[in-house]
């Protein structure tokens, strides 16, 4: 059996970490070029992505079968190759100040910094998974608990873990799962990393 078939058949159809793999390998690619000099050292991971790449993102063949594909032909999101050419904005804008903020909120808890950028990111992103999976209403439906948790006081409230829980619950239940968000969370992370460093 080929290895992409293998995969399909372990994942039961599901096309686990397209985006994260896509956006990741970007931001490496783009961590590489700047080690290299051919980025200024400060530049942001993003807008080497966006300098150096943007054309032939969105130059790049389209996948016909794609739950991202169908989502942006269907609702008009721009999905993970949008965001890529633009540099991330999500994560610049919305995935590092939440983690910032998290931390500030629970005293350096590495896991509640996470859970309050997941949060904010399924709040703000119209994340193509979840547009796939339920729609306009489950799109809304997430993004309407997720500022719900944050409204509420988010990870700074003693509780947290149990709301979380419970909008997870809410989500599985209608089937709802904020993978475009999770990428983000995943890409969050290795730049706050990464841009620590330099």
């Amino acid at each position: 059996m080929k290895p992409r078939r293998r995969c399909w058949v372990a994942t039961g159809g599901v096309n686990t970490h397209r985006g994260a793999i896509f956006g990741l390998g970007l931001l490496c690619a783009a961590a590489g070029a700047r080690a290299q000099g051919l980025a200024a050292p400060a530049t942001p991971l993003g807008a080497v992505v966006a300098c150096r790449w943007k054309d032939d993102i969105l130059a790049g063949p389209a996948l016909l079968h794609s739950h991202g594909g169908a989502a942006r032909r269907r609702y008009g999101a721009g999905g993970a190759r949008l965001e890529a050419a633009r540099g991330f904005p999500s994560l610049y804008e919305v995935g590092l100040p939440a983690l910032r903020e998290g931390a500030l909120m629970a005293a350096g808890d590495a896991e509640a910094a996470r859970v309050q950028a997941c949060f904010a990111l399924i709040a703000a992103v119209a994340d193509t998974n979840l547009l796939h999976r339920g729609g306009l209403a489950g799109l809304r439906f997430a993004q309407r608990a997720a500022r719900v948790f944050l409204e509420e006081g988010g990870v700074g409230r003693r509780d947290w873990r149990a709301r979380a829980l419970a909008v997870h619950r809410a989500f599985v239940a209608r089937r709802l799962s904020p993978g475009g968000s999770a990428d983000l969370l995943a890409m969050s992370l290795f730049v706050q990393a990464c841009e620590a460093e330099g």
